[in-house]
């Protein structure tokens, strides 16, 4: 490895170390986080799947469920197969490439999501609360651009504290970062060079983004509960606070356990970074978020039915012509 104050070669390898018991294959814990993993990308696909194929889902919520279904499937791929991959081997490395990819593609993902929340809760708004300019409002088009920029706001902003992590002086090989995956926190501590200014730069944009949109989406909630209250009939009410509790419970997670990890003015003195919270944001709520914004819902239950029979329907006549085209070639 260089000496201290050259930048990496690219060569340089990192040891993930967040877990207690990395260091031993843990076959329990190893299940619990691949059938978490597969459940995950079983219920976003489904959703991307269904809302793409069916045409009553052709709706502006459910076209930014399908993106947010998508993110949650990439951020989770970004970080779950290494940490799973660390479990069944000895060696729990990382190249110093993949760990600056990890941490870009994370905090751009994650980032996209963060908006993509907050122009979820102004769908929400404004179809309960202006229903009559609805349509205009959140024409298609108007949706698609809404959408590239929520995915362009996370891809631009977090280039530059990317490059800047990436051009830093990491002074020994083998360095272990105390993390699951390449975090900032444990990064920076890892350098051998002043970072203050490269962690206001991050506590900056971290409160730029997170802040920004919880403040949006608190605002739009908080204007959804004030309507609800106006639904004059008992159970209508219930309905809607059963639904609105339901996505508040996710976003508060969300929001609050990054508000814990990254909204603080130092990164690098949390090297025994709490990874406990850090689960919430990598599976906890990419599992839930299809349960509770699709899967809960009638209209995507029953699209899903109608796409398993199709599904089945279509195998069984494969199956049916498969069978008739052996007879005919034994004959």
């Amino acid at each position: 490895m260089a000496p201290c104050g050259n930048h990496s070669d690219g060569t340089t390898e990192f040891i993930l170390a967040g877990f207690p018991n990395l260091n031993s294959t843990n076959v329990e814990l190893f299940s619990v986080f691949f059938l978490i993993y597969l459940l995950t990308l079983t219920g976003n696909v489904l959703i991307v799947g269904v809302v793409g194929a069916d045409q009553r889902l052709q709706t502006p919520m459910y076209f930014f469920l399908g993106n947010l279904s998508c993110l949650e499937i990439l951020i989770t791929s970004v970080i779950i197969p290494k940490m799973l991959s660390n479990f069944l081997s000895k060696q729990h490395t990382i190249s110093f490439a993949a760990c600056i990819a990890q941490f870009y593609f994370y905090f751009f993902l994650g980032a996209s999501e963060f908006l993509l929340l907050a122009v979820m809760s102004v769908d929400r708004y404004l179809a309960i609360c202006r229903p009559l300019h609805y349509p205009l409002l959140m024409s298609g088009a108007v949706c698609f651009r809404v959408a590239l920029a929520c995915w362009v706001g996370g891809l631009l902003p977090v280039l530059g504290p990317t490059v800047a992590v990436a051009l830093l002086p990491f002074c020994r090989q083998g360095a272990v970062v105390q993390h699951f995956f390449c975090d900032s926190g444990p990064l920076l501590h890892l350098a051998c060079a002043n970072t203050a200014k490269l962690e206001e730069a991050d506590f900056a944009l971290a409160f730029v983004v997170i802040v920004s949109s919880l403040a949006i989406t608190a605002g739009s909630y908080g204007r959804i509960v004030l309507a609800v209250l106006r639904i004059p009939s008992a159970s209508g009410r219930q309905k809607a606070f059963s639904t609105c509790s339901s996505h508040l419970m996710v976003v508060t997670l969300f929001y609050g356990s990054a508000v814990f990890l990254y909204v603080r003015p130092s990164q690098s003195g949390s090297v025994d970074a709490n990874w406990s919270v850090t689960v919430i944001t990598t599976f906890v709520t990419p599992l839930l978020n299809p349960v509770i914004y699709a899967l809960r819902n009638d209209r995507v239950k029953e699209a899903l039915k109608d796409m398993f029979r199709k599904v089945r329907a279509e195998l069984s006549e494969n199956s049916f012509l498969s069978e008739s085209l052996r007879k005919k070639t034994a004959s």
